[in-house]
């Protein structure tokens, strides 16, 4: 079986840490592990990432250097985190299982330039701040910024929607020849569709990016990891439950009625049923629950209508 495991940036810097190196690697560690053990048990692997707090944090650390160093655009910053998280992963798969071989690749993505996106930011990166501090720094620094969540304010920026993986076919090759592959790291970064290969300035969503590259590379399950085990429904309310089946037209429903928030679980279990309606299978789980997701015992399984009806999981 192919897997795209997908990461959120979320995944690697989490909630409560700061963001340093030594934390986020001992993060991906947890991930490698359940990703090694796929791979050992015969499953082809396509790893993808988000870069979120990582590009935010980049993008920070530019303005704050201004002065000494060209900033450079935002296109090149998603270039430069994906080299960052591939070299990440790749260091903490090894550290677990040396034998694997791996390979960590460019990748650019095709946008259409006159996506609605570009005129309404809506992608949250960077850390997250106090309303009053968000509002000030979209005064000084001529930032976007929105609510993420309940968990706070943060930068917003374009997210185009993805058309066109260009590396898909080298992507494909290392896949069938037994390679770990870690690709379209951060959404991918953003070129023009009209025939050039043009950088532009946004972050795609890594969802969006891991439902188009793994149809492309023909997977057979799209597997995307965030912050929880399960989605839950009336998230941060008293009424919240966690939800162990989605068929597509509930997930799609509870899309169109703002279920999901647009810059968090949005993009995910709209990939989700995207997959799952043209016959994969899609999970969405937390780093820990990466294998008893794929088992079946946990996470949240987007399936078809016939394999219905959505159902709650059961509580601990």
């Amino acid at each position: 079986m192919r897997i795209l495991v997908a990461l959120g940036g979320n995944a690697l810097a989490r909630e409560g840490q700061r963001g340093t190196w030594q934390e986020q690697l001992q993060n991906a560690r947890t991930v490698a592990s359940a990703v090694v053990e796929l791979h050992a048990a015969g499953h082809e692997v396509i790893v993808t990432h988000g870069n979120g707090p990582q590009v935010g944090a980049l993008a920070i650390q530019q303005r704050a250097s201004m002065r000494e160093v060209p900033a450079l655009p935002l296109d090149a910053l998603v270039a430069m985190t994906q080299g960052m998280l591939g070299y990440l992963f790749q260091q903490a798969i090894a550290e677990v299982a040396p034998h694997v071989p791996t390979a960590a690749v460019i990748t650019r993505v095709r946008v259409d330039t006159d996506d609605p996106a570009f005129a309404n930011p809506a992608k949250p990166i960077g850390p997250y701040y106090g309303e009053a501090e968000a509002l000030k720094r979209a005064s000084s620094d001529g930032w976007t910024v929105g609510p993420d969540s309940g968990r706070g304010w943060r930068r917003l920026v374009p997210s185009p929607r993805p058309l066109e993986i260009l590396e898909c076919d080298r992507i494909r090759m290392l896949a069938d020849r037994g390679t770990l592959v870690i690709a379209g790291g951060g959404g991918g970064v953003p070129v023009a569709a009209n025939g050039s290969t043009v950088g532009v300035e946004a972050v795609i969503d890594k969802d969006r990016t891991s439902l188009v590259l793994a149809e492309a590379a023909g997977c057979d399950t799209l597997l995307m990891v965030t912050g929880v085990d399960r989605v839950a429904l009336d998230f941060g309310t008293r009424w919240q439950r966690s939800v162990a089946r989605l068929t597509v037209a509930q997930a799609l429903r509870h899309l169109d009625e703002g279920e999901f928030p647009p810059g968090s679980m949005g993009p995910k279990v709209e990939s989700g049923a995207a997959f799952a309606e043209a016959g994969g299978r899609a999970i969405i789980t937390s780093p820990e629950q990466i294998t008893a997701a794929i088992a079946g015992t946990s996470g949240t399984w987007i399936v078809p209508d016939a394999e219905g009806p959505s159902a709650l999981a059961e509580a601990a």
